[in-house]
């Protein structure tokens, strides 16, 4: 065996891991965790049989703790002994039973409270466990994150087992990360910074070492935001500077601890001495190195709750797993296994459409679906709404906020701005919601996110465009030539901003998304005023900024879905609910698009009583009707191909805005195998991208060519002339005549006229004939999502 000094060392130099959420210092309290814990505000309401907000009086014994559980949270609170495995849907009641079931066992006397140790995944979590346990007479119980509880065992343990100088705790490892960047000679922005941080802390949480980390990149399928050579660079550089400036991360800290543990077995049964029961919340969101701390806690022993719902795994991408827990069973033969299944939180109507969500999934999680029982009165129906555009969505959700808000004809109160909840997939989305809010006069929060235009993208972007506008000065050559829309992408190209998203699904894509997000503005801007400047676009610019600015705390509040699990709200508004944002694009595997759908579930189950589901057909006004309904809908809302086949309506009803005697767009099956087809490059091709190709390599090759020589001609770029994907498509399929070729997707009548003859003489292996002289007219950029 190794030295212990040597084996913790090289732990140290490895690291360990968590998301940013559990990185919170903990002050020291006793040496050894266990003794009783500082006075803390009890952080929320109980859930369960309990009205919502209501706390409970302090139970005078032990049977007074049972009051008020249902029969399966009772048998968990009950059963004290040997493992138990507790399947928890969600609005079940999950922190209640558990918190019960250590109170019981304390008032029992079958647990002393010091000897209890209960980790979760937030501080907020631990918080709120902590206060219902001194509500109900359990106040020495230790509740913590797996990092608070490791990191006072580090402190305590290191000058036994290391010795010497205790190393810094790195608070803020984003200074350090740059300059390991730098010293790569990687420069990192603020959203790659991100993405860089999260890698390498999905790397220390799987316990991956700087060296290994790019082939467990490619082994995981991940879709890793750069190249992962470069990562392991910074990630060693990183590693590297913390060594010789005495420092160690959260993420560290785990690992520290893992290593202590396993070399020394006097340690370990020390800690073991004084911790004998435990329980673990949110059991699906454990990582590997957590699991292994909790193996080392509990040694040979069995005495160990946890909890946890595998449809509420949304987090893969930072190392959680739903394995554990759906191995815990296999693991442990003799658990003891509780299914939470009575929904205290949502009504029936709402229930019904959660539990139709899960009965479409498909994978291992999908086989633990917890079929989820409504305990509320019943309430109206969940509503699917259908707009012509984006805009037009988020006007009409912001109209009927405001009817929530407004009393009702009774004289009774509406329902409050801070229990409504608008929820999209990405941040980018919020500016277009946080805009028709303020229009309508409806004060907002942010949750999780930053204000549009206060986001360094936006402001960096600002400033260019500013720039730009002054050194054009009043010149209309925008409008005359290329456009607006065209200037603006131009100037943000400047600030990185690239037409193609980047890969992956980090912060590196929601500043694309943020980007974006201004350049479909600058479209919209030219359609209204076809004769604007630069000029005129940041004035408008700088109108819209200061029409959000007022701050707000009470509020409707707006976040991604992520950002709203472990809340809830009596109405919840689900927007952009299409194909290509949910699941999002970059969401490829079938695993993806199982988390995309429980993502959605996620979201669902937030609302107690209104829930209400909405979705664009075109991006803005006069816009392209091309997008669909997400196919997670399909046999949830009425007239979707399922719910024919069924012969019955969905859940609610549908309601077309803006979108009247609109003939919905059938779906479009893949041309080999039938499948059908979502994604906008497999729309172009008319096929699954892993589908056998029937291209004509050489004609492709031909077009890219002649692709490149035009868009010299014309100073552009080439995906402006057409993209890869529409050459692909047009090789795959070679048209004979001006008709074929526009059945291609990409192919409109502005380039029809431009480059039709072209095209239709290089598919024919013709010589190209003259072209007229240029005029105005010129190559507009292609929406490759059109």
């Amino acid at each position: 065996m190794d030295n212990p000094k040597r084996a913790a060392a090289r732990t140290w130099q490895h690291g360990g891991v968590t998301s940013a959420p559990h990185a919170s210092a903990v002050p020291p309290e006793s040496p050894l965790p266990g003794s009783t814990p500082p006075g803390s505000r009890a952080a929320g309401a109980p859930h369960g049989t309990l009205p919502h907000g209501a706390f409970p009086a302090v139970p005078d014994s032990a049977d007074a703790v049972l009051d008020g559980l249902d029969p399966e949270q009772r048998t968990v609170a009950t059963t004290l002994r040997g493992p138990v495995c507790v399947l928890a849907g969600a609005g079940t009641g999950k922190t209640r039973a558990i918190t019960h079931r250590i109170a019981y066992g304390v008032r029992a006397g079958v647990y002393q409270p010091n000897t209890v140790l209960a980790v979760t995944f937030t501080a907020r979590a631990a918080g709120e466990m902590r206060g219902r346990l001194r509500q109900l007479g359990a106040g020495g119980v230790q509740t913590r994150t797996f990092h608070a509880a490791a990191l006072r065992q580090l402190q305590f343990f290191w000058p036994k087992a290391i010795g010497g100088e205790q190393p810094r705790l790195l608070e803020r490892k984003h200074q350090l990360v740059a300059e390991a960047g730098a010293r790569c000679r990687i420069r990192l922005e603020r959203a790659e910074l991100r993405d860089m941080l999260g890698e390498i802390e999905w790397a220390k949480v799987t316990q991956a070492t700087p060296e290994d980390y790019p082939a467990v990149v490619a082994k995981s399928d991940r879709d890793a935001p750069r190249d992962p050579a470069e990562t392991s660079r910074v990630y060693a550089t990183y590693e590297r500077l913390k060594r010789d400036r005495g420092l160690i991360d959260f993420e560290d800290v785990l690992l520290l601890t893992v290593g202590i543990l396993t070399d020394r077995p006097d340690i370990a049964d020390t800690i073991r001495r004084q911790y004998q029961h435990f329980t673990v919340d949110e059991y699906q969101d454990v990582s590997p190195l957590q699991q292994r701390l909790l193996q080392l806690w509990l040694g040979d022993r069995d005495s160990v709750c946890v909890v946890g719902d595998a449809s509420q795994t949304i987090y893969s991408f930072t190392g959680a797993t739903p394995d554990h827990l759906l191995n815990f069973r296999a693991q442990h033969p003799e658990a003891t296994l509780v299914k939470l299944v009575r929904d205290y939180r949502s009504t029936p109507q709402v229930v019904h459409l959660a539990n139709g969500l899960l009965a479409q999934a498909k994978g291992r999680a999908a086989e633990h679906r917890l079929e989820l029982v409504s305990q509320r009165q019943p309430g109206p129906e969940p509503v699917f709404h259908e707009h012509a555009d984006e805009p037009a969505e988020a006007e009409a959700t912001a109209g009927r906020i405001k009817e929530l808000l407004t009393p009702v004809a009774e004289g009774g109160p509406g329902v409050p701005a801070s229990e409504i909840a608008v929820l999209y997939r990405v941040n980018a989305q919020s500016e277009i919601y946080e805009q028709a809010l303020a229009d309508a006069g409806v004060p907002y929060q942010l949750r999780g996110a930053e204000r549009f235009f206060d986001r360094q993208e936006i402001q960096q972007a600002g400033l260019a465009l500013r720039g730009a506008s002054r050194a054009a000065g009043t010149d209309t050559s925008a409008a005359e030539g290329e456009g607006l829309a065209a200037e603006v992408g131009a100037v943000l190209a400047s600030t990185g901003w690239t037409p193609e998203p980047p890969a992956g699904s980090g912060a590196a894509r929601d500043r694309w998304e943020s980007l974006r997000a201004l350049v479909r503005l600058a479209e919209e801007f030219q359609r209204s005023r076809p004769d604007a400047v630069l000029a005129d676009f940041v004035a408008e610019l700088a109108e819209r900024a200061a029409a959000q600015h007022a701050p707000t705390v009470e509020g409707v509040t707006l976040a991604s879905f992520h950002t709203a699990k472990g809340l809830e709200w009596d109405a919840v508004f689900l927007v952009g609910l299409t194909d290509g944002m949910l699941p999002i694009t970059h969401a490829k595997t079938p695993e993806q698009i199982e988390e995309e759908r429980r993502l959605l579930y996620v979201g669902v189950t937030r609302a107690r009583f209104h829930l209400c589901m909405s979705w664009a057909l075109a991006r803005s006004p006069g816009g392209r009707a091309g997008r669909r309904p997400s196919r997670f809908l399909d046999g949830l809302r009425p007239g979707s191909a399922s719910d024919a086949a069924r012969g019955r309506g969905g859940a609610g009803g549908v309601e077309r805005g803006g979108a009247k005697g609109r003939k919905p767009r059938g779906p479009v099956p893949c041309r080999v195998c039938g499948r059908t087809l979502t994604e906008a490059t497999e729309l172009k091709l008319r096929r699954c991208v892993d589908c056998p190709s029937t291209m004509d390599e050489e004609l492709y090759e031909r077009m890219r060519e002649w692709r490149l020589e035009r868009a010299q001609e014309l100073g552009r770029p080439a995906y402006a002339v057409f993209t890869d994907a529409t050459l692909m498509a047009i090789a795959e399929q070679p048209p004979a005549t001006e008709r074929e070729l526009t059945r291609v997707p990409g192919v409109g009548p502005h380039k029809l006229r431009q480059f039709g003859a072209e095209l239709l003489a290089l598919c024919a292996g013709e010589p190209l004939p003259e072209r007229a002289e240029e005029g105005s007219e010129e190559a507009s950029e292609e929406d490759p999502e059109k």
